[in-house]
């Protein structure tokens, strides 16, 4: 069934948990995500990136409709969100096709554009009872499964003061971590995360979420991340076992294949963030 964001977050917080998020440019990772959080019976959060539109992995018109469909017919909650959309416009067609929640990206502008920009996000969303993410800092290239570049931390004073302008209902902030494959192992800042955490009242994000070690996810858990965005290693799991597989003659052969990799990366980061 499908749900906001706001409301998977609730759930989290009461479970002192963090709820994945994982992203769906094609039919396997959808079909992986959904069967791996049904056979575990916990919640989960499907995305499509605008930026995976931008790469032409896949376009937002052809992957809402399979998305909220698979997502009102799957067992546990479900929220379909859109993820890094740097656009109001697209962000309203996302919710015009259905999104229950729509992360609004300006953080390559400036804060004060990144403010109005978000508001305008918060309240085009409040019309269809949708929930908004925003962000608050850089975690480098967005989604791209790639070197993840620099990060620019998050402000705790910053984020609070646009949480209270805004009214988000969610954050993704900055402290360590990048998007893309990390080249060593990521430091995190977690007295920045744990000033962040007392300054605001609604859940942190963490993007950048692939290859943080087991001990760092239970200490961000801790200290109010709510929401971790997962995607470049499950994709990267799916590659390895298509590289495997002795025949490569058919693509349902390969399709096959890796969904089933990409199913069991997923549960195993479900299993961590969920403390199982």
């Amino acid at each position: 069934m499908i749900v906001s964001l706001s409301d998977i977050l609730k759930t989290a917080e009461a479970e002192q948990i963090a709820v994945g998020a994982f992203n769906t440019p094609n039919l396997e990772s959808l079909f992986a995500i959904i069967k791996g959080a049904e056979e575990l019976n916990k919640p989960v959060i499907i995305m499509h990136a605008q930026v995976h539109e931008e790469m032409g992995l896949c376009k937002l018109f052809d992957m809402a409709p399979l998305m909220v469909f698979t997502a009102d017919r799957a067992s546990v909650p479900v929220c379909v969100h859109l993820d890094h959309g740097t656009d109001l416009g697209y962000l309203n067609r996302a919710l015009e096709l259905g999104f229950s929640s729509v992360m609004y990206d300006g953080s390559e502008l400036t804060l004060e554009q990144n403010l109005a920009n978000t508001a305008i996000a918060v309240k085009m969303a409040s019309r269809y009872g949708a929930s908004v993410e925003a962000e608050i800092g850089s975690m480098g290239a967005r989604e791209a499964g790639e070197g993840g570049g620099e990060s620019i931390y998050t402000d705790p004073q910053t984020a609070k003061t646009f949480v209270e302008k805004t009214g988000v209902d969610a954050l993704a902030c900055a402290f360590g971590t990048a998007h893309g494959i990390y080249l060593e192992t990521p430091k995190l800042d977690f007295e920045r995360l744990e000033k962040i955490h007392e300054l605001i009242d609604v859940p942190i994000v963490m993007h950048g979420g692939s290859g943080v070690s087991r001990e760092d996810y239970l200490k961000v858990i801790e200290r109010g991340v709510r929401k971790i965005n997962y995607y470049t290693y499950m994709a990267k799991a799916g590659g390895t076992a298509v590289q495997n597989l002795p025949d490569k003659t058919f693509f349902h052969d390969i399709a096959v294949c890796a969904e089933k990799a990409m199913r069991e990366d997923v549960k195993n980061a479900i299993k961590t963030f969920s403390k199982l």
